[in-house]
């Protein structure tokens, strides 16, 4: 039961981050991702079958959980400013997680049921997780994205030419554990406030 949990609360974190993905585009001003049926909380529509197996195959294993949502599709140039609207998508997956800890923080802290407690601080740690992993500027994560959008113009281009060695430097951070370097230091201090407001 407690997996099965664990796995919904998964679900849920990352159909929310791709639902954020396709609403702010959506609102930006690019119709795709509504012709695709991508701006709604149906499961379904945000499952990537693929990185759902993989999902369900890590929960049910010991160690993290790791999985990922189908990308949404948008189109920049239907945006009404290409470079920073696409920065403002990127932003939305990552920027919906970090709210979705900051509820669980504040339902926990006025919560008297301990196991519903500690559910939630599950929830809190893997949205942190998902947010944190996803703003690094490296292809295809969304910090990519993020930082193409603040960087100036040529900057920008030059950067975009990181892409093609982005799935090799992810590969490299994930499989050496590197990747602990930068969260490590986040999870301790989300811990930390855990442990002050229980």
């Amino acid at each position: 039961m407690e997996i099965l949990t664990i796995l919904l609360l998964l679900i849920i974190s990352l159909v929310i981050h791709e639902f954020a993905h396709a609403y702010i585009a959506d609102k930006l001003g690019d119709p795709t991702p509504r012709y695709m049926g991508r701006v709604t909380l149906n499961p379904i529509k945000h499952l990537d079958p693929m990185g759902t197996a993989i999902l369900i195959f890590t929960t049910l294993m010991p160690g993290p959980s790791f999985g990922w949502g189908k990308p949404v599709i948008f189109n920049p140039a239907n945006l009404k400013n290409p470079k920073k609207d696409t920065g403002l998508v990127a932003f939305a997956g990552p920027a919906s997680n970090l709210i979705m800890a900051l509820v669980g923080i504040i339902v926990i802290a006025t919560l008297a049921n301990p196991l519903l407690a500690t559910l939630l601080q599950y929830f809190v740690i893997l949205n942190v997780i998902l947010a944190i992993f996803n703003l690094i500027p490296i292809y295809p994560l969304d910090g990519f994205n993020v930082m193409q959008s603040i960087l100036p113009e040529q900057l920008s281009l030059e950067f975009q030419e990181t892409s093609k060695y982005g799935m090799l430097v992810l590969i490299l951070l994930i499989f050496t554990g590197a990747i602990r370097i930068i969260l490590t230091p986040v999870l301790n201090a989300v811990t930390r406030i855990l442990s002050f407001i229980q």
